[in-house]
């Protein structure tokens, strides 16, 4: 039987009340916009008669009681349901303190929000007829407690996986975590820089789900980008701190085991304090590019020497903007060979090397289940 659903993320909100703002002149996240941008973004949902809303993690600024405390209250006040995941910023350590939570503290205090049995730091849910919700967790800690710089599944969290898998095969199944499974960058699983943004058993959520679940719901790398492998495909959505402080509807007509994806984006022009929010927040990212462009060329695979690297660098400030703003174009024909022959890998093209614009606005048409796999946009 079909249907039709409409829903919208939200990533990446780093919710800081003012007096918990913890300010650094190098920081990229304009935290301060949090809390007005979200809610005119709540403003605009409630007026599109949405079945839900999915929020894949970064929901504090660093775990704070209070800044967790603050979006449940809110949550509660909606019209439709909200789902959530934990980020790393959510529970930076496994043990909670005054100031922060820790990872029992996560399903308990978001019970309402897909945590049902409010103890299990991963969950399954029915969201609406037929279809079902895996919420994961990936975050990890070592021995002492602290967090590990990648993201990761246990073991515990994929046999679950696999008997949830198992259970509910007729249905619709839907993934959100917050680390990154696929690629969304060049290189980026092979990069010191990109790997930490990434579940670092990534191969084995993939396997499980591949021709099995036909989307993913990401964030943590406060980028605009749709990625697939093969019927999978993950939606990641920037963040809502910084440019271009996007969020995103959806909505799924389902046919048998057929979906249309109608993927729309949507951006926050302007809260009180900042008129030009775009504006503003598109120069704070480039002033603060510099050593972040240093650092990616003088890595592997381009490995520049440090000189030339500071002196390439400024030419490239908008870089990252541009990357996080969704469907980049570059020309960085007036660099040098060996960077010229990496950073080209960024434009966003298909198959053949022709411009593809998917990550903002786009209709995907695919199949899921059992060996299905056709696919196309």
């Amino acid at each position: 039987m079909g249907q039709r659903f409409r829903f919208a993320i939200i990533s990446d909100p780093h919710i800081t009340l003012p007096h918990t703002l913890y300010d650094s002149p190098q920081r990229f996240h304009l935290v301060e916009v949090s809390i007005p941008s979200f809610e005119q973004i709540l403003d605009h949902l409630e007026t599109l008669n949405l079945d839900f809303l999915l929020l894949p993690g970064d929901l504090t600024q660093h775990g704070e009681w209070e800044n967790h405390r603050w979006l449940v209250d809110r949550l509660k006040q909606l019209p439709f349901p909200s789902y959530v995941v934990p980020g790393n910023h959510d529970i930076i350590q496994r043990d909670a303190s005054d100031r922060a939570i820790g990872l029992a503290d996560f399903p308990a205090l978001y019970q309402d929000f897909g945590y049902s049995d409010g103890q299990t730091p991963y969950y399954s849910q029915e969201i609406l007829p037929g279809v079902r919700l895996m919420g994961l967790n990936s975050n990890a800690f070592d021995g002492a407690g602290a967090q590990i710089s990648s993201g990761h599944l246990d073991l515990e969290q994929l046999v679950w996986l696999d008997e949830t898998l198992a259970a509910f095969q007729d249905e619709l199944l839907l993934v959100m975590l917050h680390h990154n499974v696929l690629e969304h960058l060049y290189g980026q699983s092979k990069s010191s820089m990109g790997q930490r943004y990434m579940v670092s058993n990534r191969h084995d959520l993939i396997r499980r789900v591949e021709n099995r679940v036909p989307l993913m719901f990401t964030g943590h790398l406060h980028v605009q980008n749709v990625a697939r492998h093969g019927s999978l495909h993950e939606v990641l959505t920037g963040s809502l701190v910084s440019y271009p402080h996007p969020y995103r509807v959806v909505e799924i007509e389902q046919s048998g085991g057929e979906l249309t994806v109608q993927i729309e984006s949507h951006r926050v022009a302007a809260v009180p304090d900042w008129p030009d929010l775009q504006g503003t927040s598109f120069d704070w990212m480039c002033d603060r590019a510099i050593p972040f462009m240093t650092k990616l060329l003088t890595s592997p695979p381009v490995d520049l020497p440090l000189a030339q690297a500071q002196a390439i660098a400024p030419k490239l400030k908008h870089f990252w903007a541009t990357i996080a703003d969704g469907d980049p174009q570059f020309d960085f024909s007036h660099l040098p060979p060996e960077a010229r022959r990496f950073l080209d890998n960024f434009s966003a093209v298909d198959d053949q090397g022709n411009p593809e614009a998917i990550d903002n606005h786009t209709t995907l048409r695919l199949t899921y289940g059992p060996g299905k796999t056709a696919m196309s946009l």
